[in-house]
């Protein structure tokens, strides 16, 4: 596990249960010290729309759940039931999962915190894209609840040999107070007062090697709770003694400047029978990802081909990576694709098409129509669509196609047909309410669905505002699946797609536009939350913590081993863990190799 931020070292029972309900999802846990027995620790996981309490015991020689498998540190032992999603449960035999780490809030919301990065990766990221002076906050991984300030420095110059660079790292301490401070120096409020001060006034050290702070190497992870605060510093108007640009544009530039870095092979886009099957000559599928028609005529070259990408989005790190959602991203059709595109979306068991374009813009075909009228029915190929019913909402017309195909004899296939219509050509939407609605039908329409295929996107080139929708709706599933705690990373998220389809999200507009769509969401989701926080304990008891009567510790002793011999009774051959003051009772489950 990268991290301790799950561990949060000055909250309550009562605390944990409102973080967890209001920001976490079923699996989301954290980690806090024990207030009835100091020294020892806290386990508390979200179930459904409850929270389980487990008490982890620190003896001084080893960390345990009173019992249990032993481990020299409460990261090793919160990794280990992390991973082993069968061992936790509750006497019940119901399966407590650790999925998501509800994580402590960021000391800061300035772009230079990095949160849990490792030294090995700073040092990589400073010594590849920095330059002197360049400099970054973590959090350390050998003292949780410190700091680490790592920054590019040069080496003095010795006989005969060039000043090499090297990554210098100094521990910021953060003490009981409150305070921040270097080496037991001057004290700080905030992790910012203390940065500011010694870009002012450098360190130097034991060796003689000046530390100066010149240039933050900034983020772009970031707390999905959090996301108002880097809207707001990404907002920010410059110096006008600095760049005359940063922010949003900054951030997307460096973006652009990594496009270098995923050309892949465009080959089949290349070939001249494909060439006249591209909408723009030079916006081809990367070969790696690309959709190929698997009811095509060997004899015909290029029958396979479309001008379409698989769109995979994955979240998570290491060993807790999650497949989400899948995408097609196309282009508007034209008129000599129709039928490859119906072939596409029959064979991929499509169930929902997105339209973010007019089929005129600015007197300029954008799209094909490639549906039949109103109660018409017409044949693509082999495929036969009859256009059921058409309904017009405020921002998109919802069409219902019936799909059956010539040669199979499968049931009628329905599909929904969105199309976007207030999204301009050259612009984005002025504010992103009408896109999020739209994408929240689009998405119910999908889900009520078993078993359905991707969800194809395209507007006119399939890579701006088809892009944008997919990056939004893919950073939407990752909060929806891991709550408001998890953190999201917009760039790379964005890289993630262009890594599939070339180009996707084509402008600084709509890169801004992303950022505003998620933020608008979250704080939806924020207030929707604490409503239904409110309505839930207006009456309710805190029960989840209950302080039974006990009049010496024997008593305490007796009730635990009473009832622990009650579930070995039953034949599990395992601990039982229960704990005075009302705490639940968690079995640990036998693991029985694979």
């Amino acid at each position: 596990m990268t991290s301790r931020r799950w561990f949060h070292p000055n909250i309550t029972g009562i605390e944990a249960e409102q973080l967890l309900l209001s920001r976490g999802v079923h699996g989301s846990f954290l980690a806090r010290p024990s207030k009835s027995n100091p020294g020892d620790f806290t386990l508390s996981v979200r179930r459904n729309d409850e929270v389980t309490h487990i008490k982890i015991q620190n003896s001084g020689d080893y960390y345990d759940l009173y019992g249990g498998e032993k481990f020299a540190t409460l990261a090793e032992l919160v990794q280990y039931y992390t991973e082993q999603h069968d061992l936790l449960r509750e006497r019940s035999g119901h399966v407590i999962e650790l999925h998501y780490p509800l994580n402590c809030k960021d000391p800061t919301s300035e772009r230079w915190y990095h949160g849990h990065l490792s030294g090995r990766d700073a040092e990589k990221l400073l010594m590849d894209k920095g330059k002197p002076g360049s400099f970054l906050v973590r959090e350390s991984q050998s003292k949780p609840g410190d700091f680490v300030l790592s920054v590019l420095t040069i080496e003095e110059k010795h006989e005969n040999v060039d000043r090499k660079t090297k990554v210098t790292h100094v521990m910021i301490r953060y003490q009981e107070d409150g305070k921040y401070d270097v080496g037991g120096g001057e004290r700080f409020d905030t992790l910012s007062d203390l940065v500011e001060h010694y870009k002012k006034n450098p360190m130097v050290e034991k060796s003689g090697i000046v530390v100066h702070l010149k240039q933050p190497f900034n983020t772009t992870r970031i707390n999905a709770a959090n996301i108002e605060s880097r809207v707001r510093e990404l907002n920010k108007v410059a110096d006008n003694s600095e760049k005359p640009k940063q922010g949003f544009w900054e951030e997307f530039e460096v973006l652009q400047q990594q496009e270098c870095k995923l050309l892949y092979p465009r080959k089949e886009g290349q070939r001249p029978e494909n060439k006249s099957k591209n909408r723009y000559k030079n916006i081809l599928p990367f070969d790696t990802t690309r959709v190929e028609i698997r009811d095509a005529d060997p004899e015909i070259p290029g029958s396979d081909y479309i001008n379409a990408n698989y769109i995979r989005s994955t979240h998570g790190e290491g060993c807790h990576m999650e497949e989400g959602k899948v995408f097609i991203a196309t282009q508007g059709c034209l008129q000599n694709t129709i039928t490859d595109f119906w072939k596409m979306v029959y064979q991929e068991n499509t169930h929902v098409i997105v339209m973010t374009t007019k089929e005129m813009e600015r007197g300029r075909n954008k799209c094909f129509r490639y549906w039949p009228d109103p109660n018409v029915l017409k044949e693509y190929g082999k495929v036969l669509v009859r256009n059921v019913d058409e309904r017009t909402a405020q921002d998109y017309i919802l069409r219902e196609l019936e799909v059956t195909h010539i040669e199979q004899r499968e049931q009628v296939r329905y599909i929904w047909h969105y199309q976007y219509l207030s999204w301009p050509d050259h612009g984005v939407p002025n504010e992103p309410g009408g896109v999020l609605s739209f994408l929240e039908q689009v998405n119910r329409t999908q889900s009520a669905i078993p078993d359905t295929g991707p969800i194809v996107v395209h507007c006119s080139a399939g890579i701006g505002r088809t892009g944008t929708i997919i990056v939004i709706d893919t950073l939407i599933d990752i909060i929806n699946r891991q709550g408001l705690d998890s953190d999201i990373d917009i760039p790379k998220t964005i890289q993630r797609v262009r890594q599939q389809r070339s180009g996707m999200v084509q402008t600084e507009a709509q890169y801004k536009f992303i950022y505003m769509a998620v933020q608008q969401y979250i704080d939806t989701a924020q207030k929707r939350l604490e409503e239904e926080q409110r309505n839930k304990t207006k009456e309710r008891e805190y029960s989840n913590i209950k302080y039974p009567q006990m009049t010496n510790s024997r008593s305490k002793t007796n009730m635990t081993s009473s009832r622990s011999s009650s579930v070995f009774s039953r034949g599990v051959t395992s601990l039982v863990t229960e704990y005075p003051r009302g705490w639940g009772t968690v079995v640990l489950w036998p693991h029985t190799a694979e």
